[in-house]
């Protein structure tokens, strides 16, 4: 019988859930689904974030929760590379992996979360050891939000590290020496995988940097900005060429700034990897990762680095079931990685094995496991006791005092089940008061996400002045929306028009329900603009 493996990438800006089932024939993704988060992941606020995104994907997709691994994303941990002497037995070895998380992290190690694992022998003799550490606050939060939302977190990975062992799982990466690159949206992941060695580096140049640099470029908002960079932005090539449209070519330019800025990170990271750690020259760079979807990246990288560039495709050794729209997963696939690298780690498959599970959740682990031994020794009572039964009905003359034995035993019995019931009573009340309590979070969640949606839309020149139901009443200054009127390119010729365009950009707006009512003068010489616009959340339904 295939076993079921849910997935969880927790990225900066969405979060990817996958279903998997494992078997004789490898691993199949059977369902999926992506939601954006309402804002960007941060500490403090998981727990606003995340359960409203994961419902919208149970919801939505129909997959039912269960026992979850997790990866969260490298700039959320502190990746450390060691050469240890193996004399003096594992206590030693623990030891001085102790005394190298001490010395190179930047926190006690009482607040940290730490794994590691052995990478194998360098030419002194001496074992290289990756040691991962992330703080446990941050780690706990976000395993509290997954359980919010009816999940059961059962590893924490990181999610450049599960990308690698999906390269290892298809073969590639192995002996030769390859870059990975994660383009998300905060940061970028980089990771060096050169045979038994790992070196992984967290970059703060990713999607988001193109946003601010064509905003800034253009004198737009960042909203503006980021719909320019799904739509027209790519990777110039240099040179004299440019683009016909100025827009597209300025965009394009912007790109290929940030981009070369993010090659000379790549570089710095690769001759020190080689200088450092006694590393191989790189084959072969693999990209990955939201922004990678940009034109021209790869060629881009190609000419700078002079190496062969992929994109990673982990569904060339991964199935797919007959749910799966091939479509939208052609589309979707370099957000994927690393949900494929969390299946590969629960079916025992992954060429590294970190996990950074929280101690609250590895002390009820090992409360479940103490249960198993508990129904072993109710078992061995139970034979005891009938071996005893045996021995009375051999014994005539002590059968009525066994009678008397059994019958007390009985009346024990049945008062420790009537007080298992009142137990089991209780726990059901307390559990429909969790629901409530639960019910009453989303709600909050909801109503957080939706201020902050239209708040967003407002940008700096609006504020709300009244919110009733689905119409809401804004207010601006007239001569600063005169002003946004002027230096935003596209989104409408009115200050209305424009707000209306930014209100249906929300990933949590029904887009066909937004209208403007009105858009009035207020107050002396109409020095402030009214606005009444109409908004209905279209996620907001279906709960």
């Amino acid at each position: 019988m295939a076993k079921r493996y849910l997935t969880l990438d927790i990225g900066a800006s969405a979060v990817k859930l996958a279903e998997f089932e494992g078997g004789k024939g490898g691993l199949t993704l059977v369902n999926y689904g992506i939601a954006a988060l309402a804002a960007p992941l941060d500490a403090g606020n998981a727990g606003a974030l995340l359960s409203p995104a994961l419902l919208d994907i149970v919801r939505e997709k129909g997959i039912k929760p269960g026992p979850v691994a997790i990866s969260i994303s490298g700039q959320m941990v502190f990746p450390r590379f060691a050469s240890i002497a193996a004399a003096g037995g594992a206590e030693k070895f623990d030891q001085m992996i102790r005394f190298e998380i001490e010395q190179n992290i930047p926190f006690p190690i009482d607040e940290m979360i730490c794994d590691r694992q052995v990478l194998g022998d360098n030419e002194n003799g001496e074992k290289n050891v990756m040691i991962v550490a992330a703080k446990t606050d941050q780690v706990e939060d976000i395993a509290a939000a997954v359980r919010g939302a009816g999940f059961t977190p059962e590893l924490v990975d990181v999610a450049p590290i599960a990308i690698t062992n999906v390269l290892r799982y298809s073969g590639v990466a192995g002996d030769e020496c390859c870059v990975l690159l994660d383009i998300g949206s905060k940061t970028t992941s980089l990771v060096i995988a050169d045979g038994d060695k790992l070196y992984n580096r967290s970059i703060p140049v990713a999607g988001n940097t193109i946003t601010k640099e064509i905003a800034s470029a253009l004198g737009c908002t960042p909203e503006e900005a980021e719909a320019y960079k799904r739509e027209a932005a790519y990777v110039a090539l240099g040179g004299v060429v440019e683009d016909e449209d100025e827009t597209r070519d300025r965009v394009s330019k912007v790109c290929r700034a940030v981009m070369t800025r993010l090659h000379a990170e790549v570089s710095r990271s690769i001759n020190f990897y080689r200088s450092q750690q006694g590393g191989s020259v790189p084959v072969k760079l693999y990209i990955t990762g939201g922004t990678a979807l940009l034109p021209q990246l790869d060629r881009f990288f190609s000419e700078s680095l002079q190496l062969e560039v992929e994109y990673v495709n982990p569904f060339d050794v991964v199935g797919t079931g007959p749910k799966i729209d091939a479509e939208a997963l052609e589309s979707d696939g370099t957000l994927l990685p690393a949900v494929v690298g969390l299946a590969v780690h629960m079916a025992g498959l992954a060429t590294f094995s970190i996990n950074l599970l929280p101690p609250s959740l590895l002390k009820e682990r090992a409360d479940v496991a103490r249960i198993p031994f508990v129904a072993i020794g109710a078992v061995a009572f139970i034979a005891a006791f009938a071996l005893v039964m045996l021995a009375a009905r051999r014994s005539a003359t002590m059968a009525e005092a066994e009678n008397s034995a059994v019958s007390a035993e009985a009346s024990r019995l049945r008062s420790v089940e009537s007080k298992v019931k009142d137990a089991v009573a209780v726990e059901e009340r307390e559990a429909a008061k969790a629901d409530v309590f639960k019910t009453l979070l989303v709600k909050r969640n909801l109503s957080v996400g939706k201020l902050m949606a239209i708040r967003t839309a407002l940008g700096n020149e609006m504020w709300i002045e009244k919110w009733e139901g689905d119409r809401i009443t804004v207010r601006g200054w007239a001569d600063d929306l005169k002003t946004l009127v002027s230096r935003t390119k596209t989104g409408g010729s009115t200050a209305a028009q424009i707000l209306e365009a930014r209100i249906k950009g929300s990933p949590i707006v029904d887009p066909n329900s937004v209208k403007i009512e009105s858009m009035t003068d207020v107050g002396k010489d109409a020095a402030l603009k009214q606005i009444v616009v109409v908004v209905k959340f279209g996620k907001e339904e279906s709960r």
